[in-house]
């Protein structure tokens, strides 16, 4: 499949500073022949977290499955920081959830109460005026950390569903058999890109304000960029889901990697098995950690971007791993209507359902007051 990369003009930075937005990324099955509108409303866009632990049933904290509506997870860690009258840096969650959906997620606070004691709680209905509704509420033992969870169950419908969607069975057919490229989303580099542009500043020696939360968000915002253009190198020629001499392959459901150097009929095998998969780079200090054409991809992206490598390494980054490949788990599709798609499945902790849906529709999101997207 050839493929032209579409640079954005980012007229706000230094025309060194260049990346290809997510609307530009080559497509592993093909450009869509559907068109929807994508949250119309907020019930239309719906996470369920999944922790993969139950829990503890004793403890210093507090453990809330907490459902929200057009809300953003800081915010509401923030309030139920304050209805329960403690810091809010002493709030834990395992992930940050979209704003305009309705978001099943877990939380963690500390109790106030002393060990041994059980009382109710905080009266957590005091929050239903503003979207957040305490579903559960458990004793714990620990603060939840990011990325303590095992993934995300997803069910959107799709509106104004216009087009040739003759394909759309053998679309997803493909998409189970085969997966999709695992992007990181456009949430992960914020409204028009804003976090990459002050990432690009902090690599300049600029002090962009922010907080070391939001630092980090920043840091973290430009290997996944760097991520998404090596990965849609691989996809343009092909690579994406085949491995290569020199590549990393990763044990399904871990974080555990090695180097291939030969593609034999044990490593084939267990590839098709979904045993291993292919990676790529989440950039940082350390050797390259892949050999031959797989390196030179990651070394020719590096190249483009040499003032980012240089101060995710100087931000005391090292070098990790990302599968290329991301597989939906339990894709179904209804249409309650002749213009709508529902769609649901299953995805992995730091997998993107964009990533999904951009393979079987070509979606637009209603226009958003600014100054209510800042909001809660």
């Amino acid at each position: 499949m050839q493929h032209s990369p579409q640079t954005a003009d980012h007229s706000a930075a230094p025309p060194a500073v260049r990346w290809l937005d997510f609307d530009a990324l080559p497509y592993a099955h093909g450009r869509p022949t559907l068109r929807a509108t994508l949250r119309q409303a907020p019930a239309d866009f719906q996470v369920d977290e999944q922790l993969g632990f139950a829990p503890d049933g004793d403890g210093p904290h507090w453990l809330l499955r907490v459902r929200k509506t057009d809300a953003n997870t800081d915010w509401v860690a923030r309030r139920l920081a304050a209805t329960a009258g403690v810091p809010a840096r002493d709030v834990g969650y395992a992930g940050l959830k979209d704003r305009r959906a309705i978001t099943t997620q877990w939380f963690t606070l500390p109790a106030s109460q002393k060990a041994g004691e059980d009382p109710p709680g905080p009266d957590w209905s005091v929050l239903m005026a503003e979207g957040i509704e305490v579903v559960e509420a458990h004793r714990h033992r620990r603060k939840l950390r990011r990325g303590t969870l095992a993934g995300n169950a997803f069910r959107i419908l799709l509106r104004d569903v216009d087009g040739d969607g003759d394909d759309l069975a053998d679309r997803i057919a493909r998409i189970v058999e085969h997966g999709v490229p695992n992007w990181f989303g456009p949430q992960r580099f914020g409204r028009r890109s804003g976090n990459l542009h002050r990432a690009a500043a902090l690599f300049r020696g600029e002090r962009p304000h922010g907080s070391r939360q939001q630092r980090g968000l920043w840091l973290s915002a430009a290997r996944a960029q760097l991520f998404n253009e090596v990965l849609a190198r691989r996809v343009a020629d092909g690579t994406w889901d085949n491995p290569q001499p020199g590549e990393r392959m990763q044990l399904a459901g871990s974080q555990s990697h090695f180097l291939v150097e030969t593609i034999d009929a044990e490593i084939r095998q267990r590839h098709a098995d979904r045993d291993i998969l292919p990676t790529g780079p989440l950039f940082g200090a350390g050797e390259p950690l892949t050999a031959f054409g797989v390196a030179a991809i990651e070394a020719a992206v590096a190249a483009s971007f040499p003032d980012w490598i240089d101060g995710l390494t100087r931000a005391g980054l090292h070098q990790e791993r990302r599968a290329l490949r991301l597989d939906p788990s339990d894709l179904t599709w209804d249409q309650p209507a002749p213009d709508q798609l529902l769609l649901q499945f299953g995805l992995p902790a730091g997998a993107y359902a964009t990533a999904v849906l951009r393979e079987l529709v070509l979606t637009v999101e209603p226009a958003v007051d600014e100054r209510a997207a800042m909001a809660p």
